[in-house]
Order: C-alpha cells, then structure tokens, then sequence
C-alpha cells in the first residue's frame, strides 16, 4: 500500500467521526473562523443521528441536568452543560428551521419527525462555512510530533498521512457495528497513556435464560407500565416482553445501573395498591375470579402467565390474607434476576470510556497530550435514554471549538 509523503494541512484542527459531536465541534470552530477535517468511516456523516428515535431522533431533553448522566465524576459534565445549555440546544436548530415538538418525558424530537432534517442542519453549515468532510475514511493511527499530530489514514487501498496542530477524537464508542462503531478512541486512548473507565453495553435489553425464559417467551410482545428499580435507582416507564427477556424503555434505563449477577425489581402497578383494590372489587364483586380481575388490569394473556404462580382459580371472595400478601408481593415486587443483556449491536450506547481525570472539564483536552481532545461517547459520561445523550454530544462539541 502506498503511502503519500506527510502533509502539512491548512486546518487548525481534524476531527475523527462525524456523528453529533464531531458536526457540532466542526459548525461550532467554522462559528469562530477555524477550519477543521471530518474523518467519517461511513459513507455519509451522522449515521447514529439519521437512526436515533426510529430515524426522527430525540435531539434533546427539556430536563437534561448533570444527574441523568452516569460517570465515575459525578460532576464532570457541569461545565460544559453550563457552557452549553438545552436552551443553546433549542436556540441553534430553531435558528436553522428545526422546530422542537415535546413528546414524552422532556423529549424533544423535530416537528417534522425526520432525523435527516438535524443532519442535514450540520452538513449546510459545514458547506457554508467552509468546513471540510471527507467520508468512507479509515483512520489509523494518531502520533504526535513536534508540530502536533500525524494523522493516518486509509481512503480505499491508499494511505495518507496528515500533519495537524490539534486533533479532536469524537469516533463514538462500540455500539453499533453496521454503522461504523469501533474501537479506535479507546485504542488511541491506550496508546496515550490514557486511564479507561471499565466499558460496557448501556441502555441495552436484558435476557433472560434458563428455565425461566419460556415464561418471558410466551408473553413476548407484551407491554406494561412498571416501576423498575435495584438499589442504586428506579424508573417508571414501560416494559416489554420479549422472547429473549425484557426492553422497553424502563428496561433499558435500568440497564445502565445494572451488574452481571444482580437481581432488578419491578413492580406492575405503580401508584396503586393491588391488595386495596382487590378488597373494593372483593366487597362489590366477590364471586369475581381471580383471573378475569388481573385480566381487568393487564392482558388476558398476562393474567394467565401469573397462573403458575398466583392462585388464579380462586374467587375474590375465596381468597384469604396470605394469598393477598403473596399477590401483593408479586405485583409490586416482581424480581428479576437477568442472565445478561443483548450486547454492543442491540445497546443504544457504551458505558464507561476515557477516564474524565484524563481531561479538563472546560474545554476536553486531554491533561498531558496538549492539542488532543475527546468528546461525546467514548468519554466516561453516559446519559439516560431520551435526547440526554445528544445533549452531552452538542455540549462537548461547543466546548471543544472553544480550546481548538
């Protein structure tokens, strides 16, 4: 493979990856004169965006504050969310014809509902603004030298290798391989010395294996509205069957405070009190079975899933104290002990990433490698689900074109 002879480029900066945080770093250094490089591996930028939200993407949550973010520094990621706020978020794509419509739990999603119109904000002003982005680019490597950083890089059987005063590593973390996810800033952070936070697949389903799974299996597909909880958090959100375990976007909030080996708890009626409930209908319907009151609360087909484990059969009126506390106990705390989750491929981000002790809170750069800088997921900073982890990428982008 041939290799071109080191060029010194006129960018004041490259920026590996063109997903959320790259685009904005790029439109926000263009904002401030800068010239910057996207190196994207995909064939087109924003890949994870045009996918996020079933491709209407959730660019934001109108509640994002530092304590739905996971990270061994709890409050690492307080400075650039004073530097960049949901507010900035709002104002930035509204500027651009991006108007926020709220769905569910501060959700912010496009009125249009097309993840290519928050795309398609980044690459007009790349244009615009005379950013440069070059796609279906493997990079390499990253040395440093004395005038900064060789930056190599592969664009189909030929290799080149670029000289450039500052790099930025926003190549995203290891979910989802067919969009391009790969290890490159955790190998890169590696070979700087750089301290990792333990990495694993977060906001991911959970399975279930054994001879619990073909119970989950027979009510796959069903959804229900829980309160899920262990002991580090709790969410209210809904479940959902499936034939493997348990997602739904309950499952997969509690899945980033979820260990291997630990037990999740989840109770099917939040906000009610099923023993109360089944002594009203008791007193006005005793001769009411069982069964067919569950039913009148969930799915007939739940219902008959709790056979093997509630006394079904029985009238209302039939049942005594102990069956009221066991039905209780059941509902309300209904425990789960997961086998494992579904991996990287069905994960909606990774956990964990460079160490932020590595980093500065204000602008990202890493401490002992001046010019190099780390934004968005392959940083320890892991949001909720919910737009929280876009609002991380877009802060991070702002706050890296500040030092570039």
């Amino acid at each position: 493979m041939a290799t071109n002879l080191i060029k010194q480029t006129d960018f004041d900066a490259i920026i590996i990856g063109g997903g959320a945080c790259g685009l904005m770093t790029a439109v926000q250094a263009g904002f401030l004169g800068k010239r910057t490089l996207i190196l994207e591996k995909n064939d087109r930028v924003g890949a994870k965006i045009l996918i996020s939200g079933g491709g209407r993407c959730n660019y934001t949550n109108l509640y994002s504050s530092a304590q739905q973010f996971i990270s061994v520094n709890e409050h690492f990621c307080k400075s650039a969310f004073a530097q960049w706020t949901v507010d900035d978020t709002i104002s930035f794509f509204e500027s651009y014809g991006i108007e926020g419509q709220e769905k569910t739990l501060g959700q912010l999603f496009p009125t249009t509902n097309k993840a290519k119109d928050v795309v398609e904000v980044f690459t007009g002003l790349c244009r615009d603004l005379g950013q440069e982005i070059k796609c279906d680019v493997s990079v390499k490597n990253i040395d440093k030298s004395s005038d900064g950083f060789i930056v190599t890089y592969e664009i189909g059987e030929k290799e080149y290798q670029l000289q450039t005063p500052k790099v930025v590593i926003a190549s995203g973390g290891l979910p989802i391989q067919k969009i391009g996810a790969t290890d490159f800033g955790l190998r890169m952070a590696r070979k700087f010395d750089l301290n990792l936070t333990e990495t694993a697949p977060a906001l991911v389903p959970l399975t279930i294996t054994g001879k619990d799974q073909p119970w989950y299996e027979q009510l796959s597909g069903n959804s229900i509205f829980c309160r899920v909880w262990n002991d580090r958090i709790s969410f209210e959100e809904n479940i959902l069957f499936t034939h493997w375990g348990l997602s739904g976007p309950a499952i997969l909030q509690i899945s980033s405070y979820w260990r291997p080996g630990e037990s999740i708890y989840i109770d099917l009626l939040p906000n009610e009190n099923i023993a109360e409930l089944i002594q009203q209908e008791k007193e006005a319907n005793g001769k009411k079975m069982l069964l067919a009151y569950l039913a009148s609360l969930y799915t007939r087909k739940f219902a008959e899933a709790l056979s093997d484990k509630l006394p079904v059969e029985k009238n209302l009126a039939s049942l005594t104290k102990t069956d009221i506390e066991n039905i209780s106990a059941l509902i309300h705390e209904f425990k789960v002990k997961p086998a494992g989750d579904k991996g990287y491929d069905k994960a909606e981000v990774m956990r964990g990433g460079v160490s932020t002790d590595e980093l500065s809170s204000k602008t990202l750069e890493v401490k002992k490698v001046p010019g190099l800088y780390y934004g968005g997921e392959c940083v320890d900073v892991t949001g909720w689900l919910g737009g929280y982890n876009f609002q991380w990428a877009w802060a991070c982008g702002f706050v890296i074109a500040q030092g570039l």
